[in-house]
């Protein structure tokens, strides 16, 4: 297979990749750690695993039943979405703010009705965030790191072969393969940072739908799935390649801020009201 001879496997992406990998690990487990050290009185477990679930019913349940319809299976609607970048983006982010915001809501409102307080939404902000890393993020970079490691050892044809690499599958890693040659210290730095985002978002976010839960304003939960569209618009533009990953990164972390900055006001309205 022709596509694949003249990809050579970067020094620096196996060691970046190995350290990317226990840094996500340290992430998603770390904020656990010092947020039931600091609340361990306050807390629930029971709403972590709510965040756990609750992200793999909506976001890897139910949204990629809709996306095998409107982007995976080859019908007029995925054709007409795939082929432009407006609608793609548009439909990207809108699936992702309202599926994972009104299963929160859902959850936190119809489920979990006891122990509302506000260090456990911050709990099932964690969970939310913290498997989104560990069971879909994680397991591509150790396929990259598997294919780097196969590929800067040996022929090329012993990779392909021990990979199950064929004609038919070709296409399909040659992209995986690529990814994996390329990654260095700088796409390292990228994705950590990245991820730091996304667990505050997903925090915030969580904080700002259990407001409006337990304080029964409405206008919460659209206001949190509006955040959450602007947060993905960037990223969803550069899987278009439209923008600079830079430039993603920088937007994200701007609505990571925003998100967060709303999350610790309500936050503090919620512990006043319990000190009254």
């Amino acid at each position: 297979m022709a596509e694949f001879e003249n990809i050579v496997i970067g020094k620096s992406s196996i060691p970046a990749l190995s350290i990317t990998i226990i840094l996500f690990i340290v992430i998603s487990v770390g904020f656990f750690i010092y947020w039931y050290m600091k609340n361990k009185q306050q807390i629930n477990i029971s709403y972590l695993v709510a965040g756990i679930l609750g992200f793999y019913i909506s976001a890897r349940v139910l949204e990629l039943g809709v996306h095998y319809f409107c982007i995976i299976m080859d019908n007029p609607v995925s054709r007409f979405i795939t082929g432009n970048t407006a609608a793609y983006v548009l439909y990207g982010v809108t699936m992702a703010g309202v599926f994972e915001e009104c299963g929160r809501h859902i959850v936190l409102k119809c489920i979990m009705k006891k122990n509302r307080t506000p260090e456990n939404s911050v709990l099932y902000g964690i969970g939310h965030g913290g498997i989104e890393i560990l069971a879909v993020i994680l397991p591509s970079l150790i396929t990259c790191l598997v294919v780097a490691v196969m590929f800067s050892t040996g022929p090329i044809d012993v990779a392909l072969k021990a990979l199950n690499i064929t004609e038919e599958t070709a296409s399909a890693a040659l992209p995986v393969v690529q990814s994996a040659a390329t990654f260095g210290y700088g796409m390292m730095v990228m994705n950590v940072i990245e991820r730091v985002f996304a667990m505050l978002l997903h925090i915030s976010l969580t904080v700002i739908v259990f407001y409006g839960v337990v304080s029964g304003r409405k206008r919460y939960l659209p206001l949190a799935i509006l955040i959450h569209m602007l947060m993905d618009t960037f990223a969803t533009l550069y899987q278009r390649g439209v923008v600079p990953l830079w430039s993603a990164e920088v937007w994200a972390g701007f609505w990571a801020l925003v998100s967060g900055f709303i999350a610790v006001r309500l936050y503090r309205k919620m512990k006043e009201r319990e000190n009254v």
